[in-house]
């Protein structure tokens, strides 16, 4: 069963900069960890990425109309 996409429009730009960052410390753990053993979730860094990219582009929308 397929995950449901994270709306990211009712969040507020600290939520949204929590968010990243959480994102990135999973990556970065992910990429380490990885390194030595078999990773059961190969699309997981994938899915990861996207998730960072959403939410950045959902920050940057925000703040382009703003000005």
């Amino acid at each position: 069963m397929a995950k449901k996409k994270i709306s990211f429009k009712d969040h507020s730009p600290e939520e949204l900069a929590k968010f990243v960052s959480d994102k990135r410390e999973a990556l970065r753990g992910l990429r380490f960890s990885a390194t030595g053993s078999k990773n059961k979730n190969v699309k997981e860094a994938s899915t990861l990425r996207k998730e960072i990219a959403r939410a950045l582009t959902e920050a940057s929308a925000r703040k382009n109309a703003a000005a």
